[in-house]
């Protein structure tokens, strides 16, 4: 696959003239930065805790970058772990290729099986949450292999949500999936007011009070009016459909998933209804399923620690 730009001002800045507000946030979080050129495209990543630890690749979704996880990195930093958090291809500093059919889910689950390779070991545990969980799942059916433990935050089993899609309830709540299929007219409305949906998105939806800061919220505006970066993260949605639409039935075809999986699912999720972690044992045997019910679907925003604290525990615990 080639790695063409949509827009060649999406230029970072040379090594070295990171502004001092950056450096103060990398100093705070133990994070460095990084590139690596994967499956075709290049992806920057934030790295936090001992080159030697065990690596864990969390996967952010729409429509945040690898700041999603900026209360995790320094916690599981500090237990040991190698947490690696890279912006999706399309997102943030990750390079932002031309077309619809660059963001097919195979596509990206390839660059995070890419990515793990790049890191130097065979196998690393996974966490998502939203789109990033999308392709967690995805990469624990597709690729085993690679996977060593699978932790996904508020992201349907693409099976169960086949057929969650099939009744009435889930297809409201997903409209603005059916609304992201229009030519360019979804970019121009997100950026309307300076973005001004997005940022009532990260102000009202959360359940804990001040889950994001302005500070937090105008940092994923930054993001998103990178070149490129808003038809590229919308394009995610629009070749998900494009595959389902001659095969409404996909979901239904992804395999067990073997590897040992833990879901976490805060149940106040406007956007995913909580019968989707239901019966989830028919396509995931031995699956845990841990519920917050007064969690939004910015779940490891409105319980950060506890969410940590999950993760650590559910790689500790006996598979």
């Amino acid at each position: 696959m080639g790695t063409t730009r949509d827009d060649r001002g999406d230029r970072e800045p040379p090594p070295g003239t990171t502004l001092p507000e950056d450096a103060a946030l990398d100093a705070a979080l133990g994070i460095t930065h990084h590139e690596a050129t994967v499956n075709g495209v290049r992806l920057h990543y934030v790295a936090a805790g001992p080159a030697d630890g065990r690596p864990v690749i969390l996967l952010h979704g729409f429509p945040e970058y690898w700041y999603s996880w900026r209360h995790q990195l320094p916690a599981l930093a500090r237990a040991g772990v190698r947490a690696v958090a890279p912006d999706l291809r399309g997102y943030n500093r990750s390079e932002k290729p031309r077309g619809v059919a660059a963001y097919r889910v195979a596509t990206l689950t390839e660059d995070v099986a890419g990515l793990i390779a790049h890191l130097g070991t065979e196998r690393a545990a996974v966490v998502g949450h939203d789109w990033g969980g999308v392709i967690a799942w995805e990469l624990a059916a597709r690729r085993p292999n690679v996977v060593d433990r699978l932790v996904v935050l508020n992201a349907p089993h693409p099976a169960r949500l086949a057929r969650a899609l099939r009744g009435p309830a889930q297809p409201l709540r997903s409209w603005y999936v059916a609304a992201f299929q229009v030519p360019w007219l979804p970019e121009r409305l997100l950026a309307t007011g300076d973005y001004r949906a997005l940022r009532e998105v990260f102000r009202r939806e959360p359940t804990r009070p001040g889950a994001f800061t302005e500070q937090d919220i105008g940092r994923y505006v930054a993001a998103m009016r990178r070149p490129g970066a808003a038809t590229a993260t919308i394009n995610y949605y629009r070749a998900a459909v494009r595959e389902r639409l001659p095969h409404p039935r996909r979901g239904a075809t992804v395999g067990t998933i073997a590897v040992p999986t833990l879901l976490l699912w805060g149940d106040r999720d406007p956007h995913l209804g909580v019968e989707l972690t239901r019966g989830l044992e028919r396509w995931v045997p031995g699956i845990r399923v841990e519920r917050f019910p007064a969690a939004s679907h910015w779940l490891q925003h409105d319980e950060p620690d506890r969410v940590s604290d999950a993760i650590l525990g559910f790689l500790d615990a006996p598979a």
